[in-house]
């Protein structure tokens, strides 16, 4: 297995890299570039290449509360799954949320995202909500890490 350079972005390009990856994977909640760049500032965002090819970005949530949960995200794009680069992603998200605190460790997937809910279940997530956001019909699921 092949290991990724992953990097916070820090740059405009690197920000659309992770925009890219995101839309791709989350097309329902597409971000614009303002998007990304307030949600540096409130959480951890990463992207991954191998070589110079873009693979996957991460998100992490800090705790925000008494609960001491995370939120991990790894998202990884179709031309290179099934090739362990999202549990690298997932293992490096993890010991950021663990590192910043973290106690109860949760995820979100869109419902149609097989793929997605498949890597969650098989890594120990359970689903623990499923749910549209008001007046949308798309559904989520947050999951949590058993």
């Amino acid at each position: 297995m092949s290991t990724l350079r992953i990097e916070q972005p820090d740059d405009d390009a690197r920000l659309k890299d992770w925009q890219h990856v995101h839309n791709v994977i989350v097309p329902p909640a597409a971000l614009s570039l303002d998007d990304v760049r307030e949600r540096v500032g409130r959480y951890h965002l990463e992207v991954a290449y191998l070589g110079d090819a873009l693979v996957g970005c991460t998100t992490v949530r800090p705790p925000t509360d008494d609960t001491a949960t995370a939120t991990v995200i790894a998202r990884v794009l179709a031309e290179h799954r099934g090739q362990g680069f999202g549990e690298q992603l997932y293992t490096h998200g993890l010991d950021q949320a663990r590192a910043g605190g973290a106690e109860v460790i949760e995820t979100v997937v869109l419902a149609s995202n097989e793929d997605g809910l498949r890597f969650a279940e098989k890594h120990g997530f359970v689903e623990i909500e499923r749910y549209s956001l008001p007046g949308d019909a798309i559904q989520w699921i947050d999951l949590r890490l058993a």
